[in-house]
């Protein structure tokens, strides 16, 4: 990791207060050696959760199954403090992970607003997992909120199931100040337009005394609105379920038990320097009778001097031999500017990310000359029939790697 200059940092920063982060060319010492598509590929961490909804009878059972899937899709974010480079229009991302069964590619299809389109698929036809981030950045003084507008849809294709969700908000404190920390927040309501279940989720902000920082707390129900169980755990390490009546009674039990005087926390809140990041509580106190979802998986020992990655994240950006040949020549690995920043080179990395943007901004003026539209190659815009809303959908094809008449974009 490279280490940033405080100075620099607000000079640049005052300027963006309450505005829209995406309209500002942030300079590189704020980013990570990753590219907005493939912060997206995290979702697919866990993937091994969306087969085991595959293969559950009990509907229910599936949502739990989802649910976890939808909270361990945004774990990667815990300490990455990083921001991913933003995409280049036309930019394309691509992953085979056999191991996990899944492929998926994604396309950045818009850049005013950024939009970002993935699709992936299991690899014995038991999935489709898609979804279109417009991800809509704001700076507070001393944070950085990032809300991830936009539809995520997973079909379960032999159960005839469709969920969609939409991701909490995130935020990056202490931009200027302190130690950088994390916290995601809002409800996430994961649907099942097949059966009417719904999760209802709970990201809690950090509170007064830190006590809720990480913490998720919800619930499934049916059609009827009959709660038939409580998920709860922190998204930075495990999710829980259990039946609703042991969940209450626990709780009340807990309350009459909780005596705790909390005003020793109170000191030093006031600081106007940095938003104290709250000490992080015990770990999940688990209800007894609960069944585990979903555990994070440590990262590696190193994680912390390499942008706080995860393993799967740091296999992102690997070109492997021969796949130079075989995938598109949009791919975010042949990125000239993050591949200087993974090699510790900042300054190239720096004047190559200058000089790609320089390009996207004359191709988009030539194209205003000529009256010429942008058309994306793989996603076209169309309605997602299950929320109703506009959606980029995969129109498909590229795994059949005919690669011609692409934009030169790097």
């Amino acid at each position: 990791m490279f280490a940033r200059n405080t100075i620099s940092v607000w000079s640049i920063l005052k300027k963006c207060i309450g505005h829209e982060l995406s309209k500002i060319t942030m300079p590189i010492v704020f980013n990570e050696p990753l590219s907005f598509l493939q912060r997206i590929t995290e979702y697919m961490e866990h993937t091994y959760l969306i087969n085991r909804a595959c293969a559950l009878s009990d509907s229910i059972q599936r949502m739990q199954a989802v649910a976890a899937f939808a909270v361990s899709a945004v774990a990667s974010q815990w300490e990455r403090t990083g921001k991913p480079f933003n995409p280049l229009l036309g930019e394309t991302y691509e992953l085979i992970r056999e191991e996990k069964g899944f492929r998926l590619v994604s396309e950045q299809v818009s850049h005013h607003p950024p939009v970002s389109a993935f699709h992936a698929e299991s690899l014995v036809g038991d999935f489709v997992f898609h979804g279109s981030i417009y991800p809509k950045l704001k700076f507070w003084g001393k944070s950085v909120e990032a809300e991830p507008k936009g539809t995520i849809t997973l079909e379960l294709l032999k159960h005839n199931e469709t969920y969609t969700w939409t991701n909490p908000t995130c935020c990056v404190h202490n931009i200027i100040l302190g130690k950088l920390w994390i916290e995601q927040y809002g409800t996430m309501e994961i649907v099942n337009h097949s059966t009417g279940e719904k999760c209802v989720l709970n990201f809690k902000p950090c509170g007064m005394f830190g006590k809720e920082l990480h913490t998720v707390e919800g619930y499934i129900q049916e059609k009827s609105k009959k709660k038939r169980c409580v998920i709860y755990g922190k998204w930075t390490e495990c999710m829980w379920s259990v039946d609703p009546q042991i969940y209450e009674t626990h709780k009340k039990s807990e309350k009459r038990g909780d005596n705790k005087n909390w005003v020793d926390d109170l000191e030093g809140a006031d600081n106007d320097d940095a938003d104290n990041m709250p000490e992080i509580q015990e770990t999940v106190s688990v209800v007894p009778g609960s069944v585990l979802l979903w555990r994070i998986d440590s990262r590696p020992p190193h994680s912390a001097t390499m942008y706080n990655f995860t393993n799967f994240a740091m296999s992102l950006n690997e070109l492997q031999p021969g796949m130079e040949a075989v995938i598109s020549p949009t791919d975010c690995r042949f990125r000239p500017d993050i591949r200087h920043m993974e090699n510790g080179n900042m300054d190239e990395a720096s004047k190559d990310k200058e000089r790609l943007e320089e390009k996207q901004r004359a191709a988009r003026k030539e194209r205003a000359k000529n009256n010429e539209e942008w058309s994306t190659r793989w996603f076209q815009m169309g309605t997602n029939p299950y929320t109703g809303s506009q959606d980029w959908i995969y129109s498909g094809g590229y795994f059949n790697r005919q690669y011609h008449d692409l934009p030169d974009i790097y």
